[in-house]
């Protein structure tokens, strides 16, 4: 098992939740050179507040590329619109590009490493609260998630025409593969293009995933969500932003439906 990352507290540069200025949160739409994402957590470290994406979404191969060893994708530095920002973000890490950086081998790595960070401009720090819409939280971060395990998400996509009832989604964890980089997981509504890169977290609101894929198996209509705490300890081990995820200010409400 990984070690534990410890998430921050809100900083004191973030909204409070609820306020009237906090426009960018999880789950925010975010534009990199036209692939549409949605954002899972917020992130800070040494001064520098981040909102999270998968790495795909700056890819450059199509939709069918998911090796992130192979696949190639638009450089650090390019300019990535945030829902509710006043200015672009920057790309500031991507996965893909560390891997490939790295000459990285491991096939579970390479197919299941699906992570970005979009360094916010300082100029929006004031506008961002951690808390994910609907849900609250995160309260913290796992590692672990097991079959039948309840999950809850937070979906944008713009396919959905702005019917925000399709956006909290609820289901069950169908378990670990890939050597625990990837979970598959089945909710009402399932992900779809557009929601890519948005949070999971368990029944108690910690984070422990972020969605990657589509999948026909083992359930049609089930998701592919790379592990969060081996996306971030592989960043922090590997030269990337010494980001930790940072709590919601709202509480988490829980689950919905009585189900593990």
């Amino acid at each position: 098992m990984l070690g534990r990352i410890a998430a921050v507290a809100a900083a004191g540069m973030l909204a409070l939740a609820g306020s009237a200025s906090a426009a960018i949160t999880p789950g925010v739409q975010t534009y990199t050179d036209g692939g549409q994402c949605t954002a899972n957590f917020v992130f800070e470290g040494a001064g520098d507040v981040y909102i999270g994406q998968a790495a795909h979404c700056a890819g450059t191969d199509g939709n069918t590329a998911t090796n992130g060893c192979d696949a190639c994708s638009l450089p650090l530095g390019t300019p990535v619109e945030v829902g509710g920002a006043t200015r672009p973000g920057t790309l500031a890490y991507s996965s893909w590009l560390t891997m490939q950086g790295n000459g990285e081998d491991d096939a579970d790595t390479c197919e299941f490493n699906d992570f970005a960070l979009v360094r916010l401009d300082p100029a929006d720090h004031g506008l961002v609260d951690p808390s994910v819409p609907f849900w609250g939280g995160p309260t913290g971060l796992v590692d672990v998630t097991t079959a039948g395990a309840k999950v809850v998400s937070y979906g944008n996509s713009s396919l959905r025409a702005g019917v925000t009832l399709l956006s909290p989604k609820e289901g069950v964890s169908l378990g670990q593969s890939g050597g625990g980089w990837t979970h598959a997981v089945a909710t009402v509504s399932p992900g779809v293009p557009g929601d890519s890169g948005s949070g999971f977290m368990d029944k108690q609101g910690r984070a422990f995933g972020t969605l990657s894929t589509l999948q026909l198996a083992p359930l049609a209509g089930s998701n592919g969500v790379g592990d969060l705490s081996r996306e971030l300890a592989y960043m922090h081990a590997n030269g990337g932003p010494q980001a930790q995820l940072v709590n919601g200010t709202a509480p988490f409400r829980g689950p919905l439906l009585p189900l593990p």
